[in-house]
């Protein structure tokens, strides 16, 4: 479940750094009861970024198959036996 934090909380910068390292899902904070802000580890965002990245490769691929810009495996093996 994602904590979320008013933002006047923020004062205690080493409890809510704590939170981030404990947390493997990024903290929310709110500012006069509505979103404001999202703060994680570093390691948590490291992950998400690495995530984003695998998905929109995945989604790369998937247009190239969907639009039929692949080769067969065994071609393509051919190919580069034969270019070394």
């Amino acid at each position: 479940m994602p904590q979320i934090i008013p933002i006047k909380d923020l004062k205690n910068t080493s409890e809510i750094s704590d939170m981030c390292h404990k947390a493997d899902e990024p903290i929310y904070i709110t500012k006069n009861g509505y979103g404001d802000m999202v703060i994680m580890s570093m390691e948590t965002y490291e992950n998400a970024l690495q995530k984003l990245t695998m998905y929109k490769a995945i989604e790369i691929s998937e247009n190239q198959i969907k639009n039929g810009q692949v080769k067969d495996a065994r071609e393509s093996l051919e190919e580069l036996r034969q270019k070394l």
